[in-house]
């Protein structure tokens, strides 16, 4: 153990937990209360818990705080498949701008080790688009 010991408090954020670690070059942290008690010990594997999540727990997260936040009301519209931290995002939908903040934001879930992106506009109809000539009557001669 280092002398003088390095100590976090109880309220320090793993990220900031694993910042001291890392730089102190600490395998464990002991864990402190205001008055130095302590409350107990922060590991490296503790904090690799956090990135080691099942799928369904990371698929869920990322239908709720990515999916259905940027979609809305078209949120089922998106289908969600995690396979060993890998999101694949598939579905069709009309707001394509949106489709790269949704890939960065699934990327940032804990647990995510990458996202592969398939999501599409949907088709336009016949009658809607100006440039397409089906359906349409030839000119008189």
């Amino acid at each position: 153990m280092t002398t003088p010991a390095i100590t976090v408090a109880r309220d320090v954020s793993l990220a900031r937990a694993a910042r001291i670690m890392a730089r102190d070059r600490v395998k464990r942290l002991p864990v402190v209360d205001r008055t130095g008690f302590l409350k107990g010990i922060v590991s490296r594997s503790d904090l690799l818990k956090i990135f080691l999540r099942g799928d369904a727990d990371i698929a869920e997260e990322v239908r709720r705080e990515v999916v259905v936040r940027l979609f809305g009301t078209h949120a089922e519209r998106v289908r969600v498949h995690v396979d060993d931290g890998v999101v694949t995002l598939t579905g069709r939908i009309r707001r394509t701008a949106l489709i790269p903040l949704a890939v960065r934001l699934a990327r940032a879930v804990p647990g995510v080790v990458d996202v592969r992106c398939e999501l599409s506009r949907p088709p336009l109809r016949p009658d809607s688009d100006p440039h397409r000539s089906g359906g349409q009557r030839p000119a008189p001669a």
